[in-house]
């Protein structure tokens, strides 16, 4: 059969898509160092300013527990509000990865928190994972334009990480992207299997949305890399789902990004189990990747419930 050089031509770009470089520069990784020393020392010392001088005007926080915070005012207010109710004893992160998606910088990476209560003195050590993507224009430095972490355990103070006074929207229950182009289509397609593969607890279809390199940082767990790991999680994980009613999974903002997608979506989940049923919604960040054969793959994901389950 005669391959034409349309075909040709098309081939090889999604060649070079899937291999391209998302090696970040020296610049932009000292500048990121910079950050998470100047994030620390604002954790320790009660200065939320000196956080929100690096935030994007359309910034969202999605921490583990608190709906989603929009805007730079409001993610004033979560972290003005977090260091009045907690003093900040050590804050220490560790990078795992830093992709320069062009357009977009994310960093993925673990921290270790030590949270003194101001009301009685009580302290907790926290472990989490963190994803931060930096948003990059050719008129200002890199602006941080959104944030998200989750716990690797159990957390029992997961009520006080909870504040009520700072403004936030569940995203489950928020206007979501139409679906009118070929990248929406192709997501929208892919969550509506996705709904269907997690409500029949079927890991194996389940693990073929995901790249072989898969990164997932996923509540209440550490973080998991390549497919065994994942697919051991899997294995387990579906043993210890609920029944799901309902499952409805949705993407409210879309990346492009040559060959990269970050996808912000939420779900909302009506379950039970024996006699106990509920109603729970989270939130995640995905960045999937168009592999040579043009097949888009998870290769990155964060992922958050609004509430301690």
């Amino acid at each position: 059969m005669k391959t034409t050089l349309p075909a040709v031509l098309l081939i090889l770009a999604l060649n070079v898509q899937a291999q391209r470089s998302t090696l970040a520069d020296p610049q932009t990784l000292a500048f990121l160092q910079r950050f998470r020393q100047d994030y620390a020392s604002a954790l320790t010392t009660g200065e939320p300013a000196k956080i929100a001088q690096h935030f994007a005007d359309s910034i969202r926080l999605m921490p583990e527990f608190q709906l989603t915070v929009w805007t730079k005012a409001n993610a004033t207010h979560y972290y003005r509000d977090f260091l009045q109710r907690f003093r900040v004893t050590q804050f220490n992160s560790d990078v795992m990865e830093v992709m320069d998606l062009g357009r977009m910088v994310v960093e993925f990476g673990t921290f270790t928190e030590i949270l003194q209560q101001a009301g009685n003195g009580k302290t907790d050590t926290l472990q989490g994972k963190y994803a931060n993507i930096w948003q990059r224009s050719p008129q200002q430095p890199l602006r941080l334009t959104a944030q998200a972490w989750n716990y690797s355990h159990p957390v029992q103070i997961a009520e006080q990480l909870v504040f009520r006074d700072v403004p936030a929207v569940n995203m489950a229950f928020r206007a979501h992207v139409n679906v009118n182009d070929p990248l929406s289509f192709e997501l929208a397609a892919y969550n509506g299997l996705q709904e269907k593969v997690v409500t029949e607890h079927d890991p194996v279809r389940w693990n073929q949305f995901y790249s072989d390199d898969f990164l997932f940082f996923y509540s209440n767990h550490p973080a998991y890399k390549g497919r065994a790991a994942i697919t051991a999680f899997l294995d387990d994980h579906v043993k210890h789902l609920p029944v799901f009613e309902k499952l409805d999974i949705r993407t409210d903002r879309i990346e492009d990004l040559d060959g990269f997608v970050i996808e912000y979506a939420s779900h909302t989940a009506i379950v039970r189990h024996g006699d106990w049923s509920g109603v729970a919604t989270g939130k995640n960040i995905y960045i999937w990747r168009r592999e040579k054969n043009g097949i888009l793959k998870i290769c990155r994901g964060v992922a958050m419930y609004d509430a301690g389950l």
